[in-house]
């Protein structure tokens, strides 16, 4: 039928003689043939059929998704939503049960990443797949270039802001990596003027943490990380899940942020019970090692 699957006829009378109301739309010479099912152009020839595809760069494909008001709508629309329908629940099942894409080949990539990282003495640990951070997570490591491009986020407290950089080489200084954020020459306008309060102060005030991951949710403590050092050495003898987040503060306004051996008050044994001991709720989401 016309407009349904394929070039249609235009109309037909009894005894097969050809009844067509419509000129071609592309030469306006002959009588139409044939009703793109797509557009719903008039064509009178395979060859005039071609050059409207052409002019209007229309796959003839009918759009199956297309808008059909309540007053044109049939029962031959309703057949074609509902095998439509079925057609994209076939391929749902498929996708569904094909494990070439699923858990085998994200296992293999995941585990040949902690394995690098272990060499490196990085010790990275990665969650069940469905968490946030495992599907955000655009670490990779270059086999060409023996070297990692890491997914990392810079959290500005004192601004209430957030940055996700993707595939950050491994040897590129902390230094670097602030710069287009919080440098007073180098950084974007707008987030310069967004990170003012950093932007004005001395980068001596300018403090990197890193939370040490696995203590007790009611100690929560930092690393200070060096600025002048590249990601890789600052990331090294330490635990790592999906992704370091970098904490930019101002040592004047850091508040409760307690870096690990500045604290008077916590003694030496309680740190070494603490920094190996995993809260129950980190247990289960967090997958070691195979």
């Amino acid at each position: 039928m016309a407009g349904q699957g394929g070039p249609g006829s235009a109309g037909r009378a009894a005894g097969g003689r050809k009844m067509s109301l419509q000129r071609c739309e592309t030469c306006s010479e002959e009588e139409a043939k044939y009703r793109c099912p797509r557009c719903m152009k008039y064509s009178c020839s395979l060859l005039c059929v071609k050059k409207h595809k052409l002019a209007l760069s229309c796959n003839g494909i009918r759009d199956k998704t297309s808008f059909i008001s309540v007053n044109e709508f049939t029962d031959l629309n309703l057949l074609s939503d509902y095998r439509f329908l079925e057609d994209v629940g076939r391929t749902a099942d498929a996708a569904a049960r094909d494990l070439s894409v699923h858990r085998p080949t994200t296992n293999k990539f995941i585990n040949y990443l902690r394995n690098r990282a272990r060499r490196h003495n990085i010790n990275l640990k990665t969650l069940p797949i469905g968490f946030t951070k495992r599907r955000e997570n655009s670490t990779i490591f270059n086999k060409k270039e023996q070297k990692f491009y890491w997914h990392l986020k810079l959290v500005f407290p004192h601004c209430h802001a957030e940055y996700t950089l993707k595939r950050v080489p491994e040897d590129k200084t902390l230094t670097d990596i602030l710069k287009p954020y919080i440098d007073p020459v180098e950084s974007d306008p707008v987030v310069c003027q967004r990170l003012k309060i950093y932007t004005m102060s001395p980068q001596s005030d300018v403090q990197i943490l890193m939370k040490i991951e696995n203590r007790k949710q009611n100690s929560i403590r930092y690393n200070e990380l060096d600025a002048s050092r590249s990601l890789l050495e600052n990331l090294k003898n330490k635990v790592i899940i999906e992704y370091p987040t970098l904490f930019v503060v101002l040592k004047k306004l850091k508040k409760d942020m307690v870096v690990l051996g500045q604290d008077a008050s916590e003694s030496a044994e309680d740190l070494d019970s603490e920094s190996s001991s995993l809260s129950s709720e980190e247990e289960g989401e967090i997958r070691e090692s195979s």
